[in-house]
């Protein structure tokens, strides 16, 4: 039901054309737990079939992403530290705890930003702690503009190269996503290599 429900959702907003999707990916770049791939993967197909154009895609998906990511940044800038100061000591968050995350994004927070994009379930979420550590924007927008650009890259020749093939499209996700948290992982190890002997020099 809840497919048959998601199927219907992208339908209609496809008929809005490359709005539809801008609209959908700030859904899912927001609060809102909407997975990207039933959105591009689509799109893509439709690119391949020359009914939408990749460029006109990738502007429409990214313009989408930052909307979505700037709603959760710019929500914990400005009520983040209140609700925590207020709230915060019934969930067992100390002030202290906010301000070591303030001295992480101070010194992390581009690294955080742009692998957070890239990791599924996490890629809603970055935006959230980057905004209550009053994150830099101009960085913020960079690094989330980088990595929401390249998964939406990622799914959209997913969908122009493979098209309606459901199965071999499943399959291709998995080892995508496996070679992308892989690839993530070597990047954290060489940044925190490198992190480390800038200290220790």
């Amino acid at each position: 039901m809840i497919k048959e429900l998601a199927q219907d959702l992208v339908d209609l907003i496809f008929d809005w054309g490359y709005l539809g999707i801008f609209i959908m990916m700030a859904i899912e770049s927001s609060f809102v737990p909407f997975p990207s791939e039933i959105v591009l993967i689509p799109a893509g197909y439709l690119a391949s079939q020359g009914d939408m154009t990749l460029g006109m895609i990738m502007v429409s998906a990214l313009g989408g992403s930052m909307v979505g990511a700037f709603i959760n940044y710019f929500l914990a800038l400005t009520l983040g530290r209140k609700i925590l100061k207020k709230y915060g000591k019934y969930f067992f968050i100390k002030e202290s705890a906010v301000e070591k995350m303030d001295g992480f994004f101070e010194k992390h927070g581009h690294i955080s930003t742009f692998i957070g994009r890239l990791i599924p379930g996490i890629r809603q979420l970055i935006s959230i702690p980057a905004g209550l550590a009053r994150m830099n924007l101009g960085v913020f927008s960079l690094y989330t503009a980088m990595g929401a650009g390249v998964w939406a890259l990622i799914l959209t020749l997913l969908g122009y190269f493979i098209g309606e093939n459901q199965e071999l499209i499943d399959i291709y996700l998995k080892q995508i996503t496996m070679a992308v948290l892989a690839l993530l992982f070597i990047i954290g190890f060489i940044y925190y290599r490198y992190q480390t002997k800038k200290q220790s020099n």
